[in-house]
């Protein structure tokens, strides 16, 4: 009987040293190549396939112990997949916490308003962090990959600053975009009072473009949506530059010229009345509430102060006097 105690003390005490090990094993630096470095945790992997995918990046982990880890703790099915940060001094535990709460790298980039999809893509076709699975797309292939039900994704993708976990694929970015877009334009066109001009919200999204490209200034979005809802009211075609320039796409050298104005093209407004086709660039949210309210004025006419402003006139008479003072020096 006093063999079998002893034999059950030993026992209890190795257990309590085995355990006592495992707990300091925890809270000890992991080994690693570098001093920082990142590893990536693919989609469905196991917790025996991420931390495989760890020991490849340079972290020296335990497969076992780390199994054990995250079992006690109650973690063993709530790893997340993504790409992680580490450097010199993290722990089994802390790392543990960090896959767990899936605490990834994340990279962001910027959609700046005004700019046309062309222009964008070539933004996420140059960003390092993203997968590129559209490289070679074209934007057809790109709208039945996501199965939207658009024929172009001009105008469609909201401005924004977005953060991604890194090495996302650009077919997701560009879905959130098209979502957020989408939301804005569907509350815009919910508040819009009665009495406009616009058959359906994508009149609005086409509208809110061409006040993207004619003005950047805060004050003047809602001046230059009346004069463009003034004209269509009475039948007047838009006659706006910078739907004349999209339609000339990359063949436009920067010059825009009166033969430019006089070429009928499908979004020409100085030759077809109305809206042209699509939206012409991505509208920011002030250009969309603009669209939707106007300023109260009877303007038909607007001409660039050379400041960033315009100067608005009632009548033709108004504007001659207004383009002489400002673009050809009269007074």
């Amino acid at each position: 009987m006093r063999l079998v105690f002893r034999l059950v003390a030993l026992l209890l005490i190795a257990a309590i040293g085995l355990a006592a090990s495992f707990v300091w094993w925890t809270q000890q630096p992991i080994e690693v190549s570098e001093n920082a470095l990142e590893f990536r945790v693919m989609p469905g992997s196991s917790l025996r396939a991420a931390v495989r995918q760890m020991n490849e990046a340079g972290l020296s982990v335990d497969a076992d112990l780390f199994v054990l880890l995250a079992r006690w703790q109650g973690k063993s099915g709530a790893i997340k997949p993504g790409t992680y940060g580490t450097s010199v001094g993290e722990t089994p535990l802390s790392l543990l916490e960090k896959l767990a709460s899936g605490k990834v790298i994340q990279a962001s980039i910027t959609l700046v308003e005004g700019w046309t999809f062309r222009q964008f893509r070539a933004r996420l076709d140059a960003h390092p962090a993203l997968r590129h699975d559209t490289l070679g797309m074209s934007e057809a292939q790109i709208i039945a990959r996501l199965g939207l039900p658009l024929s172009s994704l001009e105008g469609r993708l909201f401005p924004d600053t977005y953060l991604f976990d890194k090495e996302s694929s650009d077919l997701e970015l560009i879905a959130r975009a098209v979502a957020s877009m989408q939301a804005r334009l569907d509350e815009t066109w919910l508040q819009r009072p009665a009495g406009l001009p616009y058959k359906t919200a994508d009149d609005v999204l086409t509208m809110a473009s061409i006040i993207e490209k004619e003005t950047g200034r805060e004050e003047d979005r809602a001046h230059v949506a009346a004069v463009f809802v003034n004209r269509l009211r009475i039948g007047m075609r838009l006659q706006t530059d910078p739907t004349v320039i999209y339609g000339l796409g990359e063949a436009f050298d920067g010059n825009l010229r009166k033969i430019h104005l006089q070429t009928d093209t499908p979004y020409n407004t100085y030759t077809r009345a109305g809206l042209p086709p699509t939206p012409i660039a991505m509208p920011g949210l002030a250009s969309l509430r603009a669209a939707i309210s106007p300023a109260d004025s009877n303007a038909i006419y607007f001409v660039a102060r050379g400041d960033g402003t315009s100067q608005f006139s009632r009548t033709l008479d108004e504007h001659n006097r207004a383009v002489n003072r400002y673009q050809r020096g009269g007074k």
